[in-house]
């Protein structure tokens, strides 16, 4: 019987060592939830595809991490909800860290730093935060532009689903003034050709403390946490970021 039982046990090594292997050396896939309706940071393009300078600065960290990074276009309204539900592994969405955040999830180190670009009209007269008294804002619902718009406005900030939709009202009359995102503002304000024309980007509202964004994972994930930010780290540290940088934004 022995040499019938030697052989059967050979195999069953080399098929633990095989699976041991393969365990190994798989890769982790992370996926990502983002709103890919705020460009240039995230953006549905003519593929029907999620591109924009936050895909791009993903897809350079799981090639610097080794890990698969999977980008899921996720409405604004909901995405916080379907991170605490486990449905994806991160946000990828321009999320400003703020310390109402903190307290449901985690966050990455920053990535980008932002301000509130504040978009009117060409003929408009408003020209700094005084002269937004009693207009109507409108600015994305759960966004800071938003949060912003209501400690400026008041019953006069107007929430919408998608900051285009907020835009699109602008430009036919029905709101004074939006809030977004700088590079977003100034995206739809300057560069735009359906708003470029009539549209442009007033001023920036300073910040009381620099506001920026960052990678929000679940609470307590920590494992998920240190691989994104070892990879933005390396991402940082080479030249790739500043390349990343420069295709969307054009500058240092």
């Amino acid at each position: 019987m022995l040499k019938y039982f030697l052989p059967a046990k050979l195999l069953l090594v080399g098929m633990l060592l095989m699976a041991m292997s393969s365990t190994a050396w798989a890769q982790r896939t992370i996926t990502f939830a983002s709103d890919c309706t705020w460009p240039p940071m995230e953006m549905i393009n003519e593929d029907r595809e999620c591109v924009g300078f936050g895909p791009d600065l993903v897809n350079a960290m799981a090639r610097a991490g080794g890990f698969e990074a999977v980008i899921r276009n996720t409405a604004w309204d909901g995405i916080f909800a379907g991170l605490a539900a486990g449905r994806y592994d991160a946000i990828s969405s321009s999320v400003s860290i703020t310390e109402e955040r903190r307290r449901a999830m985690d966050f990455s180190d920053p990535y980008f730093e932002v301000k509130q670009g504040v978009v009117v009209r060409q003929d408009s007269d408003i020209q700094s935060e005084a002269d937004l008294a009693g207009k109507t804002i409108g600015a994305q619902i759960g966004t800071t532009g938003y949060f912003t718009a209501m400690r400026i406005a008041g019953n006069n900030a107007k929430s919408y689903d998608e900051v285009g939709l907020a835009i699109t009202d602008l430009a036919n009359g029905r709101l004074d003034a939006v809030f977004a995102d700088d590079a977003v503002a100034a995206d739809f304000a300057l560069t735009n050709p359906d708003f470029s024309q009539n549209l442009t980007l007033a001023f920036l509202i300073e910040p009381d403390e620099p506001e920026y964004l960052g990678f929000a994972v679940q609470k307590g994930d920590t494992e998920t946490l240190e691989l994104i930010n070892s990879a933005l780290a390396a991402v940082k540290a080479s030249s790739e970021y500043d390349q990343i940088f420069k295709k969307w934004f054009g500058g240092e």
